[in-house]
């Protein structure tokens, strides 16, 4: 079976809007037909790799330059590199990609909205910010820059996990209007 290059999928998104959900589907797919998948989460990053550091501008730059650094090992290796975390700045974002390779990167917007997020708040962050308890949360007390021409833009809140998943494997034909 002949394996076509190894990419990388970037999925960006706030926080709570299905990005591991999605980045682990995805990783699961590829898996049963036969590519080897990695899933660098934001989160799991954060708690090994990327310990030292903090959510002030610099430190989010330097944890998206480590992932990208990451997928693109990975990928030169021959294995597919799912990334999943918030990656709020797009000069940060477009780093990555350039490091990783525009040909082999493709950018997913995982466009759910910011209440939506809110309702889910797996981990109680949303609650913790609104409360004061948590400063530099992103789309609340920090800025998301959402991107301009992502190969995709995936809304959780409207959209199956299966159906998301066949849209990420099966190409960036679909315009990110057609895609949420």
């Amino acid at each position: 079976m002949k394996q076509q290059m190894a990419t990388t999928w970037w999925l960006t998104g706030l926080p709570g809007s299905g990005k591991t959900t999605l980045a682990q589907a995805l990783a699961d797919a590829l898996r049963m037909r036969g590519e080897p998948a990695c899933v660098l989460d934001g989160d799991e990053l954060r708690q090994g790799l990327c310990t030292d550091l903090g959510f002030d501008e610099a430190s989010r730059a330097e944890n998206v330059r480590r992932a990208a650094h990451l997928a693109q090992m990975l990928n030169a290796n021959a294995i597919h590199a799912i990334v999943a975390m918030v990656s709020p700045a797009s000069t940060a974002r477009a780093a990555a990609y350039a490091t990783i390779g525009t040909q082999r990167c493709f950018e997913i917007h995982v466009s759910t909205p910011l209440e939506i997020c809110e309702q889910r708040d797996p981990k109680g962050l949303y609650a913790k910010a609104r409360a004061n308890q948590l400063t530099q949360m992103t789309g609340i007390h920090a800025a998301y820059e959402e991107p301009d021409a992502p190969a995709l833009r995936l809304d959780t809140s409207v959209i199956e996990v299966g159906q998301a998943v066949q849209r990420m494997l099966n190409g960036w034909s679909a315009t990110p209007e057609q895609s949420t």
